[in-house]
């Protein structure tokens, strides 16, 4: 009997010290869960700034009697232009697809001495516009593109004699444009690009009546031009890293 009563009370203790010894063993930690940067979201409208530099190209040739060209020759024009624009863009994974429209106030001018005698004739480029689409290829925040689309320039044209205008003629051009541009999103709202276009903007012929009977016989002038921009660009999007972007694979 005391056998009996003794190895109960042994179990009893036994039973309660157990809980007692599993507290003191060690519990092994849940692994860290590794965080994920969310990825950097270019869709939605965005309007924005932008400055730098641009030269149009001009290529002149005066013609006289029985389309006889007198002279032909090309020069660059160069001066500052800025700007605005405003676009949308969609993103689909890596890929980003947008409409964009453009307008800048340009300075690029220059006048040309004419072969004979003192007159001359210049050009000049006061406004710009742009209306693209583009195709980009982003790597999180740094987006790499291309886009094409149409331009159109206002051109200012005039002849002068001994320095005096006697004609002048104001046209708008179109034409189309290609070009090429990095944008970096240095916060979810705010990004900071660089963008080369070129524009190819034909033909135009302005046909003067000019101050002397044998400076007339050279009436027309015949003038081709295209047009480089290089420009900085800084955009604010309306929307941030909340909306999310959708994979394609």
């Amino acid at each position: 009997m005391k056998k009996f009563l003794l190895g109960t009370v042994g179990l009893v203790a036994l039973g309660m010290a157990a809980p007692a010894v599993a507290a003191d063993m060690a519990v092994k930690a849940a692994p860290p869960v590794p965080y994920i940067a969310p990825m950097y979201n270019w869709s939605g409208f965005y309007i924005g700034i932008n400055g730098g530099w641009g030269s149009s190209r001009n290529r002149y040739e005066w013609s006289g009697p029985a389309g006889v060209t007198a002279l032909g020759y090309s020069a660059d024009a160069t001066g500052g232009t800025v700007g605005g624009q405003i676009g949308y863009n969609w993103q689909a994974g890596s890929w980003v697809f947008g409409l964009e429209a453009q307008g800048n106030w340009a300075d690029l001018s220059k006048s040309y001495y004419g072969p004979v005698g003192t007159w001359s004739v210049g050009t000049k480029v006061d406004a710009i516009g742009l209306f693209t689409g583009r195709i980009g290829y982003a790597a999180n925040n740094a987006l790499f593109y291309v886009k094409g689309g149409a331009a159109v320039v206002n051109n200012d044209a005039w002849a002068a004699w001994n320095n005096v205008n006697f004609a002048t003629a104001s046209n708008t051009r179109w034409g189309g444009t290609v070009g090429v541009g990095l944008e970096y999103g240095f916060t979810p709202n705010w990004s900071f690009g660089v963008e080369y276009m070129h524009a190819w903007l034909g033909n135009n012929d302005y046909a003067w009546a000019f101050p002397t009977a044998t400076l007339n016989r050279w009436n027309n002038l015949h003038v081709s031009q295209d047009l480089d921009l290089v420009t900085l660009r800084l955009n604010y999007k309306f929307g941030g890293y909340g909306s999310p972007v959708v994979a394609k694979y």
